[in-house]
């Protein structure tokens, strides 16, 4: 689809395209008719240096040979490739069909060794090798610049070494989140709560559930204001990972910790996204870096 919400633009560059060729062929055609004053001998009349004078020959034939294939070359190449506004050229060729050709190519020559892992169990494909060293590069090209190299992430990007998992940490879960994306959303919770006070004991009340440093008389104070974030987070708290609703119970903070921090994040909410990557990675290549991203939170079981 257009970028553009009209054709002005397509209409604008294939005329421009259009008027330079033609411009290129006048050009040609002129400096061929055209008579330039000369003296007898051929000469223009201008002199440098005392006797450099300026000539009035024609220009080479290897020029002019070259200037015409360049004018050929451009016609051509605009009937057969697109270059003319919403013309797509005769062969109907497109950067998007040649990624995708290539990139179905590409997954043709390395089905051969993704092959061996399609009747292997996550867990068993975690303990591999092979699948470990391919799931590694796998997670660097397409993960770690969010999760960071050694996946532990950082401030709004979860760490996948842990035992914290918002929509669940089994493989076929951590698949599920690879092929789809995840949309987590926090939505602006004070005015449920009440006043700013209340916001403030609710963020103490939160500390406390994990033990953290908080304010107990504040903490008793927002204990009942919580009902309002049960319906997601559940009445002790421990969150609900059919919503991706993080536990509050296990000191494990993915927006930043501390009672500013939590009040930040019950006055304005939060929206983290994590992109879809089954447009981008094979349904063989998601089971091997699942199997991957599932080892690293239980490394045990990987040994």
């Amino acid at each position: 689809m257009s970028d553009f919400t009209s054709n002005f633009w397509s209409i604008y560059v294939a005329a421009v395209t259009v008027i330079g060729i033609v411009a290129c062929l006048f050009l040609l055609w002129f400096s061929g008719k055209a008579k330039a004053m000369t003296a007898h001998d051929n000469t223009t009349g201008h002199v440098w240096d005392g006797d450099l004078r300026e000539m009035n020959n024609p220009l080479p034939r290897w020029w002019v040979g070259l200037f015409v294939i360049t004018i050929v070359f451009s016609i051509l190449y605009l009937a057969i490739y697109p270059g003319l506004g919403n013309f797509a050229g005769k062969l109907g060729w497109t950067s998007q069909g040649q990624f995708e050709a290539e990139v179905a190519k590409g997954n043709a020559d390395v089905a051969p060794i993704y092959a061996r892992f399609d009747g292997m169990k996550p867990e068993d494909m975690a303990k591999d090798s092979q699948a470990h060293a391919i799931g590694e590069r796998l997670f660097m090209n397409n993960c770690s610049q969010c999760h960071g190299s050694d996946a532990r992430g950082s401030k709004g990007f979860p760490n996948l070494t842990d035992a914290d998992w918002l929509h669940g940490g089994a493989p076929e879960k951590i698949a599920e989140t690879l092929t789809a994306g995840r949309i987590g959303q926090m939505p602006p919770m004070a005015a449920a709560v009440g006043t700013a006070d209340d916001v403030k004991n609710v963020a103490n009340y939160v500390l406390s559930l994990s033990g953290s440093p908080h304010d107990s008389v504040r903490a008793n104070l927002g204990k009942s204001k919580f009902a309002a974030c049960a319906a997601c987070h559940g009445a002790d708290g421990k969150g609900n990972q059919a919503l991706g609703a993080p536990n509050l119970t296990d000191d494990i903070w993915l927006h930043g910790y501390g009672e500013n921090a939590i009040i930040a994040m019950v006055n304005n909410g939060k929206v983290n996204q994590m992109p879809a990557q089954a447009e981008k990675l094979s349904p063989a290549q998601i089971k091997v870096l699942a199997s991957y991203v599932w080892g690293m939170s239980n490394v045990g079981a990987t040994k």
